[in-house]
This record gives structure tokens, sequence and C-alpha cells, in this order.
């Protein structure tokens, strides 16, 4: 057997693996799966998911790296375009080129987003997808958004508002069926991010 035609089935095994884990979530809950119920719904022997993963955790951490990586991936290849977006002094502001291609991810990826966002997911997950939106916003890195001699209050606070709203408006789309485009949630959560909730709903001009 060729190496490319090996290369080929391990990648059709972990695809397996992940997606029988996606079902597996969404049908009794990350912390009731075990290896066995994980190896039963890809159709495989342990010995086949032990050899690319050391048990449950590992499996669903390496899922969120890939994750992160990809999400990390697409900031600092449109870090640029944002930050000339930002001089804008429109309120009909345009969407984020980032936030675009990010909405764009979690819609081709909206089955395992919508497991490890879920409440049957991994909640750890939650804190370290917040804890990369505030390096991506305030973080000490070169594709930071803001400044610290730029704050009007204190940047914990500021980055907790912001990564919360932004995580409660990702998972309020995956669970609501994906109604809207990413375009049109790239909208939305720019229009949110930039004019604030008040201009949103109307209140304030």
């Amino acid at each position: 057997m060729t190496d490319s035609n090996i290369d080929l089935r391990v990648i059709r095994t972990k695809e397996s693996i992940r997606d029988a884990l996606i079902k597996l979530i969404d049908e009794k809950g990350f912390e009731a799966i075990t290896v066995k119920d994980i190896t039963t719904k890809a159709k495989i022997n342990r010995g086949t998911f032990y050899a690319h993963y050391q048990d449950k955790f590992d499996l669903m951490k390496k899922c969120e790296e890939e994750i992160m990586l990809e999400l990390s991936s697409i900031v600092k290849t449109k870090f640029p375009s944002v930050m000339t977006s930002l001089k804008t002094e429109s309120a009909a502001v345009q969407p984020f080129p980032h936030t675009v291609s990010v909405f764009e991810y979690l819609n081709e990826n909206s089955d395992i987003m919508r497991a490890v966002l879920g409440p049957k997911g991994d909640l750890s997950f939650q804190a370290r997808l917040k804890e990369f939106m505030w390096e991506t916003l305030y973080g000490d890195n070169p594709f930071a958004f803001v400044k610290e001699e730029s704050l009007l209050v204190p940047g914990q606070y500021l980055s907790s508002y912001l990564g919360n709203a932004m995580l409660g408006v990702v998972q309020q789309w995956l669970n609501s069926g994906r109604k809207e485009s990413p375009q049109e949630m790239a909208r939305i959560l720019t229009t949110i991010t930039v004019n604030g909730p008040l201009f949103a709903a109307g209140i304030k001009k």
C-alpha cells in the first residue's frame, strides 16, 4: 500500500472518529461519553482509536486546537483590512473582513462548533475561546486591536463583556439553525461591536 493510500485512510479514520464524537455529544453529552461509545459509533476497534488519541479528552483537545489554529490564522490574515475599516466614521460600517471569514468557517464546521459550544460540550473550551478573544482584542501580540493606553475602561472588563457578547451571538446563530448568512451575521456582529448595543437597539442615534 502506498503512503498516499495510508495517509488517506488515516484522514478518513480521524474524520469517522470526529463525526462519532459530534453525534455522541449531541446524544448524551461529552462527560458521559466513553471510548467504547466512540469506537462503536465510528465502527472501529479500540486499537485504531488509541493509535491516534490517548483518550476522549485528548481527542477533544486536538479538535479544539484545530479550531483555535484556524481562527487564529483568519484573524492574522485579515488584520490589516480590519484596521483600515476601523477608520471609517460612517455608522453603516461594513462587516469586518475577518468576521465574515470567521462566520464562514463556523458555517462550514457548524456540526463540531455547535457540539463543542453547546451545553453538552466542553465548557472549558468556551473559556479558552474567550481567552483567545481577549488575546486578539487586547493581548500582548502584534495583531491585538486595542492598545492599553487607548482604553477608557479596565481591559479585563472590556474583554469579558466583548468575549461573552461575541460568543453569545455565535451560539445563538448555531443553535437557531444558521438562518442568516455568514455575511449577514458579520454585519450584525460588526454593527453591535462598533456602534454598541444601544445603537443596534435603535435607542441611541
